[in-house]
This record gives structure tokens, C-alpha cells and sequence, in this order.
């Protein structure tokens, strides 16, 4: 039987995905990736599913990269290394661009040591909520290598360029409270209210229009990249689909139902 690396689990509407080998910390390995995968793709595919929160089991979030597969990597002949770690790269890039991309709200829920592509695998998310017993650290220059999760994309975006080079530079670890004072993390809460917060906030930024929330996603994650113009573009051809959904127009009917003297819009 293969082992359960992730836990699923459904609060009406709202996913919470565990990561869990806690007694590796949560380290990510092939299997615990591709596993990863699948349950993203999983609620990414449930029009019930209205939010995804991802989470680990145990004391720590994730403690990066498994270095045990790593050093089963190096013993591989040296002609098959370079390629072999391609392939896994192609794997990792299809995770968190995956998670990224998904089309509902998707908050990491840090409840202890974040390190390493656990660190990127947070800054994959739309929001960070984290324990005040978490820490942060890009630490992959201590092991000789770069971050390889899409850290050096979205740690900028967060705290800017020169800060994004000093934190991957130095490999350093940061506690909750710098996380939350550089913008890495949008919240902070206590270890034993974590999940509970990041549900509640889930639950607060569901309350609209699912359809209106996935496109407004999908151009928000372009607009760095995009001109003004081209902004306005895909914003018109959304309003357009937003138009003729059924939460539009239920929404128009309800206010203009309300009675009269019931406010403005």
C-alpha cells in the first residue's frame, strides 16, 4: 500500500492539504511530490472546493528538499546526474507553477521550521499565515546549490530585490516576526489556532463569486509582467465572462430586491 505523504481533507468547501512525514519534517522526495501534485490537481478540479490551505503535520512545515534523495542523486554514474536532475526539476516547476495557477484562493498555513523549497513552496501561495513559532530561511547556497522552486520569482515580489538577494545570499534563518515585518508573512496566529485562522480567513475571501475570483486570479499573477494596456485587455474579456454568470446576475437581482432605503451599491 502506498504511503499517505498527504492528507486530504475537506471542512465544507475549504481543502486543507497536510504534508506529512513529519519524521523527516516533512521533506520533500519524489513520491511526497508527486503526490503533492495530484491532490492540487484534485481540488483545483472540484468546483466545490472554494479555498486550499496547505499545512504540515508535526513540528515543522518543510524542511526543503530531502537530502537523503540527494545523496542517492550523487551516487547515480555522473553522465545520468545532470539530465536526471533536469527531469526532477521539470517535476518540482510542474508542482508550483500548478499551485500558483490554481483558480481559487490558496494560503499556506506555516506551523513551524519553513526552509528551503518549503520556503518556496509557501511564497507559492496567494497568502502566508504563520505560526509565531515558524521560521523562514532560503538556506540552498549553504548546500551549493539556488533556489529551484520558484524563490528567486516570487521572494522579489514580497519583499523586493535587494532584500530577495540578501536573504538567498546569506542562506539565513528569520523568525516570525521578521517574516511578518519584510512581508513574507500576511499574518501571524498561535501554533494551537493556526488551521482554525487560516480556515476562517479562507472562508472570508470565498464569499463572492468563485468565477469572478478565478479570472481576477489569473490576471492579477500576469499583471508584473504586463502592460497597462494589456491589463485592461484581459480585464475586458473577463468582465465579458462575468457578465452572463449566474452569480452576476443574482447578485444585481438581489440588490435590486432589497427595500427600499436598504443602502447603495
Amino acid at each position: 500500500m502506498t504511503p499517505s505523504w498527504i492528507e486530504y481533507q475537506n471542512h465544507d468547501g475549504i481543502v486543507c492539504l497536510r504534508l506529512n512525514r513529519p519524521e523527516s519534517r516533512n521533506a520533500i522526495d519524489d513520491a511526497m511530490r508527486a503526490q503533492l501534485l495530484s491532490e492540487v490537481d484534485r481540488a483545483g478540479a472540484d468546483r466545490a472546493v472554494r479555498a486550499v490551505i496547505v499545512t504540515g503535520n508535526g513540528p515543522a512545515f518543510c524542511a526543503g528538499g530531502d537530502i537523503r534523495a540527494m545523496r542517492a542523486r550523487m551516487q547515480a554514474p555522473l553522465e545520468e546526474v545532470g539530465f536526471n536532475g533536469w527531469s526532477r526539476q521539470q517535476q518540482t516547476h510542474k508542482l508550483l507553477t500548478t499551485l500558483y495557477a490554481l483558480p481559487k484562493p490558496v494560503i499556506a498555513a506555516v506551523n513551524g521550521p519553513c526552509t528551503g523549497l518549503g520556503a518556496d513552496l509557501a511564497m507559492a501561495c496567494d497568502f502566508v499565515i504563520a505560526s509565531s513559532a515558524s521560521t523562514f530561511a532560503w538556506n540552498y547556497v549553504l548546500r551549493g546549490l539556488i533556489p529551484d522552486g520558484g524563490g528567486m520569482y516570487f521572494l522579489p515580489r514580497r519583499v523586493g530585490m535587494a532584500k530577495a538577494k540578501e536573504l538567498i545570499f546569506s542562506g539565513r534563518t528569520l523568525d516570525a516576526d521578521e517574516a511578518r515585518s519584510l512581508g513574507i508573512a500576511d499574518r501571524l496566529a498561535a501554533p494551537d489556532a493556526l488551521v482554525a485562522d487560516a480556515l476562517a480567513w479562507a472562508r472570508e475571501l470565498t464569499g463572492g463569486s468563485a468565477p469572478a475570483l478565478a479570472l481576477a486570479k489569473s490576471i492579477l499573477n500576469q499583471s508584473y509582467e504586463s502592460s497597462a494596456e494589456q491589463v485592461f485587455q484581459m480585464g475586458s474579456q473577463a468582465q465579458g465572462l462575468c457578465y452572463v454568470t449566474r452569480e452576476h446576475r443574482d447578485a444585481v437581482a438581489a440588490f435590486l430586491n432589497r427595500k427600499p432605503g436598504g443602502g447603495r451599491a
